[in-house]
This record gives structure tokens, C-alpha cells and sequence, in this order.
């Protein structure tokens, strides 16, 4: 089975995070079960100093599972290997309806852009080269070569990736 995934992008502080946060609740409201990357463009570490899982990844394990009963978690060290591509993590990810990405900006899969008429960033990405298919926005934008979303329309912009990932739940 291939992946269906579907990109939330846009620059820093725009509402990706957010967005992506919405939209997910409404989309499994609907009954579908989606999954989430989010790329990071600085280091970061879900694990705390002290701990056993990071004991054993200081150790100079490559990889390490914890498990709970309320949840699993997996990390893997990269040592000094290149970053993985979205379609290696993609892979990684059990079967699901939809996996939301937030971020990757480069890679070609569908993506909505987030502009807001407050953001730091007013560069709108290129449409063509960034594989943008829609612009979520709180601001009234003419002439744009992709459908313009409200930003605070959550349902309108759930249907819209329901619509062109032409989702269907798998119950």
C-alpha cells in the first residue's frame, strides 16, 4: 500500500503548527486515521538527560525503542549520517488514511501554503516549484493560480484535502 501524504508548508511563524494541529482533529473526527511528520530545521531531543533511553543512546546505541502502555516511541540516531528523506520516514510509518506533513518545503508532494497577514515572512512561495495546490490564508488574495482557503474555515480546508487526497476511512 502506498502512503497517501499530504504538506501543510510555509515560512516560520505562519500557522503551520496550528494549522496542522486542526486540521488533524477534524480529519479523525471524520473518522480517519491520520499520521504526522513534522521536519525541524534545528537539532532537538524528545529524551532528557538522566534517563534510561538516553543513557543507552549516549552509549552509542543507533537505535532505541520505549515502550509503555500508554504509548511507544522509537529514536534513531543519525551518527553523523545524512538526514533521512521524507519518502525513508514515510516508509517507516504504519499503514494509515493520510500522513500530514508540516514542513518540507522541497519535497513535491501536494502541499497547502499558510500565509498570514501578520507573518514576519510576506513572501508567497511559488505555486509550481513548491507543489503548492492551495493557500490557507486570513487575508483576501486576488489572481492566485491556486484555490485561497480561510485559514479559520478548518472544515472548508478538510474538506478540500479530503476532496483532492480523495480520502475514503477505512474503519
Amino acid at each position: 500500500m502506498t502512503q497517501k501524504i499530504f504538506g501543510i508548508t510555509g515560512w516560520k511563524n505562519a500557522g503551520k503548527t496550528t494549522l496542522t494541529e486542526r486540521v488533524v482533529k477534524e480529519l479523525t473526527r471524520r473518522g480517519y486515521r491520520i499520521s504526522t511528520i513534522k521536519h525541524a530545521h534545528h537539532s532537538f531531543d524528545i529524551d532528557m538527560q538522566g534517563t534510561d533511553s538516553y543513557r543507552h543512546r549516549e552509549a552509542g546505541a543507533k537505535e532505541v525503542a520505549i515502550v509503555a502502555f500508554s504509548r511507544w516511541a522509537l529514536m534513531h540516531e543519525l551518527r553523523d549520517a545524512p538526514e533521512p528523506s521524507l519518502e525513508e520516514v514515510v516508509s517507516r510509518m504504519a499503514p494509515c488514511d493520510l500522513i500530514i506533513v508540516e514542513g518540507y518545503k522541497n519535497d513535491k508532494h501536494p502541499k497547502i501554503e499558510v500565509r498570514r497577514k501578520d507573518s514576519p515572512t510576506q513572501i508567497p512561495l511559488n505555486a509550481d516549484e513548491y507543489s503548492i495546490v492551495a493557500i490557507a490564508t486570513d487575508e483576501s488574495l486576488k489572481e492566485q493560480s491556486v484555490p485561497v482557503l480561510d485559514l479559520n474555515n478548518i472544515a472548508a480546508i478538510s474538506d478540500f484535502i479530503e476532496n483532492y487526497c480523495a480520502l475514503s476511512p477505512a474503519n
